[in-house]
């Protein structure tokens, strides 16, 4: 979906409203030193637990660079107590937001647990803790040495992916702290040890240097309790120094031209800027707003809007314990002089820093932030949910509110502040980087950072630490969880507007957000009969103008409002959406309105979005993974079946190409229309509150006397036997993997039993797919199985990126699997239970956001399903039984698979070849055959 994001000047009544973007804590400390961090949120039967390590990158030794990285894996295999997948039973729990991230400054785990499965999720976070040494061996860390390489290779492996090494070894000397990413170099993983690992554990993972955040359904007395319990008993380790600030100074400004595989020239320009939480980093957030931040910003509108030299750009401020970094990303439109947007940009950059921005500019920025927050803390964890803003003030700052001296900075900013800022760091010392298409060299995966020497000693334990006794018996593994929350879901109130509009509102209190989608039946399938894109890039086209104003006009006007207006389309359907404070949503609904109604489809936004749309489709071609996906459908369905496109909704070039406005005012005539859309609103508002308001600006919208359009979606017949294709990716150092076959549509009564099946087979962390290339053999940073969602039949994939030199292997690996799992080795009795109980008990934690209950209400319109579905999803989850999932399964044909892989041929042409799994055809990136090249 392409959205335009635009937030308005409600800045005072924030300011006037703090408890709507405050997040209340509570802190305590254990007598070992663990500093804890609790707030309240009972919206959801779930608790956040959050722990971060004051410990990331910047505190790797010379030789030792991706260890802090490569030792958050290893905190994922087990422990002394638990000697097995750490996920297991975070799975059987139904734990959501579950993840762990390593960056420069800190390494942190997560989960959102069931408020009743607590006591687990702190037995297994102070497992991690304090249990953990007695479990490593070489056996598992060499397993993860090699899954982090080949995280490594799936990243560098991408478009542009070699370029952010590059600048920050650029930005910072040799030496510093932050002149390396976190990820390492491959020499350095190789030589890690497992002396290392005790050294790293002992001198880093104490209580001590550990903050934990709960967030959620939980208290303060509870907290303390259950922390004491589990944590308390925990030693302290030593109290390691912390580097001081350090901001180099570049008096100079350089350059580089780095060649890479990418289908046009993207220009990076970065300064260091000061570290986190400095009032200068306010400053320049705001500044990346003004410049590169918005649809209306200085950057979008001189060098996409008026001088139509970029496709993108964007400018953004980051900031981290040590030093801070600002930049600046543009996609130059092929045939443009680099130097005429370099020449841009330092102009824009220069009236910055010479006058300031205006009032409104400012304003926009201010609320543009302020509104992100809102957004962002909906959620009590994950990324960038209230537990991460409390956890990283208080490891960065040690204050978890400075959250709140941040907003106080953006709501007290001054022109001249900003002004002041932009000429302190946005002046000589920059670094600018052309990314630009050709060859990329050979990787060097043999470099080594530097001589690690030897380990020093670790240092001796804080003696201002002491431990209290626990009656936890560890030995007894991981607590019971034997009751469950209820899920909340809220009722669903219907009614019509006197067009007949259906209208859907679930009422939600609390947060003051009012969201809207306008659901349309027809989505890609639409295209069928019409050139292919053409649902996809109208639905898109749908806010750029409206309302007889332009697209500079709507966005200034909607970011006035504090408004989100976005529209997209997907396989079956297409949306029109509206996110905005209550307070603001009656004029907000006027532009709403003007965009489902009078789309402005003016020929120079038309021409703007082309030329975009189709810099996306050369992008998505060098993309190993997005190219697959365009290939892939269209062999599947056949070119003749409405399903038979790109999935990426993108279309071909010669249909961009051959759009006029003719054919969007078609499209949006013949299927945006009253007759043919439910909205659903989801937020703090009642239904005789808000029919008057949407009366008023849809109430007399009417339907064209033409009648509905009708899709047809025919039986695709499954091919007699495999068939495989390749595509060329010179240089490639991982091969994309990717297999399918379609099986029956979501709407299907055996729907429900097959998606319980996949969670076996690649749907979950734990499934064997996964366990089998990842986990066991190291091949692959992850695998996964999924079928989309879809009124006809639907399409079954499975994706697995590989290292390069094992592509034979682990097709022959993905191929043997599925044919057990649908022949020899059906799923068990037990695999299924685990699916079965992980859907259950993710229920109550599955609709923490208003985002979350709306999407669930647009499937339930979309399938015909009845208004009590998602409560009725537990018993019918529980209900599907063993023989009915084995049943579903069961369409899947090891013998009849459709495969696709993207990758250099030079290495996987052959090898796949000899697998002599069906006819090879070689296909370019349109997915014509070529002429074979080995035999």
């Amino acid at each position: 979906m392409r959205t335009l994001i635009l937030f308005g000047a409600m800045v005072a009544s924030l300011a006037r409203a703090d408890t709507a973007i405050d997040i209340p804590y509570q802190t305590f400390s254990l007598d070992n030193g663990l500093r804890v961090v609790v707030h309240t949120d009972r919206k959801a039967p779930v608790v956040a637990i959050n722990i971060w390590y004051h410990v990331g990158s910047k505190d790797e030794q010379p030789g030792r660079t991706g260890f802090a990285h490569l030792f958050e894996h290893l905190m994922f295999q087990g422990t002394e107590n638990y000697n097995d997948e750490f996920f297991k039973p975070f799975e059987m729990v139904g734990a959501t937001d579950m993840n762990g991230t390593t960056s420069f400054d800190r390494t942190n785990y997560f989960a959102n647990v069931p408020t009743t499965a607590l006591d687990l999720g702190l037995w297994m976070a102070s497992e991690q803790m304090g249990h953990f040494l007695g479990s490593v061996d070489q056996a598992r860390l060499d397993e993860q040495r090699s899954v982090v390489q080949n995280e490594k290779r799936q990243s560098e492996n991408q478009p542009y992916g070699m370029v952010w090494q590059h600048l920050l070894s650029s930005l910072f000397p040799a030496g510093h702290r932050y002149a390396h990413l976190p990820i390492g170099s491959m020499a350095d993983l190789d030589a890690a040890t497992l002396d290392d690992v005790r050294w790293w554990f002992r001198s880093w993972y104490g209580p001590n240097n550990a903050v934990l955040v709960l967030a959620g359904d939980i208290d303060l007395e509870t907290a303390r309790t259950k922390v004491t319990r589990y944590f308390g008993d925990i030693p302290a380790g030593p109290t390691m120094a912390q580097p001081p600030v350090d901001v180099p100074a570049r008096k100079a400004s350089t350059r580089a031209t780095l060649p890479d595989r990418v289908a046009q020239t993207r220009l990076y320009r970065a300064w260091v800027t000061p570290q986190f939480g400095s009032r200068d980093e306010t400053h320049l957030k705001l500044i990346g707003e003004i410049l590169g931040g918005s649809a209306a910003s200085r950057l979008d509108r001189r060098l996409v809007h008026q001088e139509k030299l970029v496709d993108m750009v964007s400018a953004f401020s980051g900031a981290d314990q040590l030093a801070g970094t600002f930049i600046i990303v543009a996609d130059i439109k092929r045939g443009v002089d680099p130097a005429r947007v370099e020449a841009a940009i330092d102009e824009e950059i220069e009236r910055l820093r010479r006058r300031g921005p205006d009032r409104a500019e400012l304003d926009r920025a201010r609320t543009s932030i302020r509104a992100t927050f809102v957004r962002a803390i909906e959620h009590v964890g994950g990324f960038s949910g209230k537990a991460d803003v409390l956890a990283q003030c208080t490891v960065l700052t040690g204050d978890p509110g400075c959250f709140r001296q941040a907003l106080a900075r953006v709501q007290g900013a001054s022109s001249r502040d900003l002004r002041n800022a932009a000429r302190q760091w946005l002046a000589a010392g920059s670094h600018t980087v052309l990314v630009e298409p050709g060859e990329r060299p050979a990787q060097a995966e043999d470099v080594v950072s530097g001589d690690p020497g030897e380990l020093p000693e670790v240092a001796a334990a804080d003696p201002r630490y002491r431990t209290v006794a626990s009656d936890v018996d560890r030995s007894a593994g991981p607590p019971k969880v034997e009751v469950f929350p209820d899920l909340a879901f809220p009722t669903l109130q219907r009614s019509r507007l006197d067009n007949g509009l259906a209208v859907v509102l679930a009422r939600r209190e609390g947060l003051p957000l009012v969201q809207m989608s306008l659901e349309i039946e027809g989505g890609y399938s639409a295209d069928a009969g019409r050139k292919p894109g053409t649902a996809s890039f109208t639905m898109n086209m749908l806010p750029e103008s409206a309302g007889g104003r332009s697209a500079l006009e709507l966005a200034a006007a909607a970011e006035s409002l504090g408004a989100r207006i976005g529209s997209g389309a997907s396989l079956d359907a297409g949306n029109i959406s509206l996110s905005v404070l209550h307070e603001n949503l009656a004029p907000a609904l006027t532009l709403y309105a003007d965009v489902i109604r009078r789309p402005g489809f003016f020929v120079t936004d038309i021409e703007r979005v082309r030329a975009q749309w189709l810099a996306g489709i050369a992008q998505e071609k060098t993309q190993p993974g997005s190219l697959a996906m365009r290939l892939l459908p269209p062999l599947l369905y056949g070119r003749d079946h409405p399903y038979g496109i790109p999935f990426t909704g993108s279309g071909d070039e010669a249909s961009i190409v051959a759009l006029q406005q003719d054919d969007l005012i078609a499209f949006h005539r013949d299927w945006v229309r009253p007759d043919n859309a439910t909205l659903i609103v989801v937020g703090d508002i009642a239904m005789d509150e808000l029919l008057p308001l949407l009366e008023k600006h849809l109430g007399d919208w009417k339907a064209p006397e033409t009648p509905r359009p009708l899709l047809h979606r025919g039986t695709v017949p499954r091919p007699s036997a495999a068939r495989v294709f390749l595509v060329d990716q010179p240089g490639a150092v991982q091969a994309n993997i990717l297999v399918g076959q379609v099986v029956p549509s979501t709407a299907d009564p055996s729907s429900l039993a097959f998606d319980i099946g996949n969670g076996v087979i690649g749907g979950t962390f734990t499934s064997r797919l996964n366990m089998n290339l990842r986990e066991d053999k190291a091949w692959s940073y992850g695998v996964s199985t999924g079928a989309s969602n879809a009124l006809g039949q639907r399409p079954w994939i499975g994706y697995a990126p590989v290292q390069i030199d094992r592509t034979a292997e682990a097709i022959t690996e993905i191929r043997r699997e599925i044919a057990e799992f649908t022949g020899t080795r059906p799923p068990s009795s037990g695999e299924i239970a685990h699916i079965r109980t992980n859907r259950v008990h993710r229920l109550p934690g599955s609709f923490e956001t208003g985002t979350a209950v709306l999407g669930a209400i647009a499937a339930i319109v979309r399938y015909g399903r009845p208004d009590d579905y998602v409560t009725s999803l537990r018993r019918q989850i529980l209900d599907t039984s063993d023989d009915q999932v084995r049943a579903a399964m069961s369409v899947i044909d090891a013998e009849a698979l459709t495969w696709v892989v993207v990758g250099d041929l030079a290495t996987i042409e052959a090898p796949v070849r000899a697998l002599e799994l069906g006819e090879v055809t070689v296909l370019d990136a349109d997915g014509r055959p070529k002429t074979a090249t080995a035999e």
